[in-house]
């Protein structure tokens, strides 16, 4: 057996900051009405934003095909600023609906917010070799918790991530995930401001 063979080169992944807002266009959530697979997206007829930090301050909209509910979120006002959503946790950083892509792993819950989301975990959980090409402040890989990072985790990660990946493709309120019941643990943070005028 050749060495290339006997030893593959590792997997690699290259960090080059990505943030979690980037997830935040599609965010899969439990209906507030049925209980079913919702989908919360921007408004339509909105410009795409320039900067990434903008989709906390975009208005929303959230869907349900099963029941036909719908809800508009628009960022709250604060003087001459908007207060934008703030990304993290298991409930989405708009509606504070609990997240559809969510199962228990190692004793924690792990979540996502789409099928993207699941693929971008997936391929950094699994990869042998992490690079990172950016400054670790707001990028979503740095700041994932340790036990995601784990090697000794890694087989367990990537199958709660196989998890989520199935439950995208359900949606009637019978598939829905068990750790994805009301519980309103998402960190309440203040939110971050846009003030008018600021960078698009």
């Amino acid at each position: 057996m050749s060495y290339e063979r006997a030893h593959p080169d590792p997997v690699r992944h290259h960090d080059h900051g990505t943030w979690l807002v980037q997830f935040t266009s599609r965010v899969l959530v439990v209906c507030p009405r049925c209980g079913g697979r919702a989908v919360v997206v921007p408004l339509p007829g909105f410009p795409t934003p320039k900067y990434f930090s903008v989709l906390l301050f975009q208005p929303r909209r959230l869907a349900c095909t099963g029941c036909g509910a719908v809800a508009n979120w628009t960022a709250d006002q604060r003087g001459a600023g908007l207060v934008g959503a703030v990304p993290g946790g298991s409930e989405d950083p708009f509606f504070q609906r609990p997240l559809w892509l969510q199962t228990r792993c190692a004793g924690r819950i792990l979540w996502a917010y789409d099928e993207e989301h699941v693929d971008a975990l997936a391929a950094y959980v699994g990869a042998r070799l992490r690079e990172r090409h950016a400054s670790p402040t707001m990028a979503m890989f740095a700041r994932l918790p340790v036990w995601m990072k784990s090697a000794e985790r890694r087989d367990e990660v990537l199958a709660g991530l196989a998890t989520l990946r199935a439950l995208a493709r359900l949606s009637t309120p019978t598939d829905r995930s068990d750790a994805a019941h009301e519980r309103g643990d998402r960190p309440r943070h203040h939110g971050s401001v846009l003030f008018r005028g600021g960078p698009y």
